[in-house]
């Protein structure tokens, strides 16, 4: 499992089309996903739309919504050369259904603990919130409206 998680991962990162017709294989059961994209190389911010659409066409949660996905600029730690405007990543994310976004660098340890503890955050709200649909829904009321009792006069 964590070798599968690993490799898309690195499918994401590298943005290899080769690896493009394995992804439900990845994907299966997942409950969550980083979507990681070079702040250095704008092609690989380019293609993060179409690894969202494809992650949200091949794995939903039980409910039918997507999974939460967190959007990674890595590479913060060098120099941007005609980088991304990160001021209107908040928007971006919003509109294109990411849970969240964080600049990160994977080789100085820039913020991947706290990307990693928001990304299993809102995957255990979203377990909490199914669990919580799962249990109304196995709930069984009883209703019983009060009968009169009944007086007997002899013995059963």
């Amino acid at each position: 499992m964590v070798e599968g998680v690993f490799n898309l991962l690195l499918c994401l990162f590298l943005g290899q089309e080769r690896f493009g017709n394995m992804t439900r294989v990845y994907y299966k059961e997942a409950v969550g996903a980083f979507v990681v994209f070079d702040m250095s190389r704008v092609s690989t911010f380019e293609a993060v739309l179409k690894w969202k659409s494809d992650l949200d066409s091949k794995v939903q949660l039980p409910s039918g919504s997507p999974i939460p996905a967190v959007l990674l600029a890595n590479k913060c730690d060098q120099k941007k050369e005609g980088g991304q405007n990160l001021s209107q990543m908040d928007q971006f994310c919003k509109e294109h259904g990411f849970t969240g976004w964080f600049e990160t660098s994977a080789k100085d340890n820039i913020n991947i603990d706290e990307a990693a503890r928001f990304l299993v955050d809102s995957i255990l709200v979203n377990q909490q919130s199914s669990a919580s649909e799962d249990r109304d829904t196995d709930k069984v009321t009883l209703h019983q409206e009060a009968l009169p009792a009944e007086s007997r006069s002899q013995c059963c």
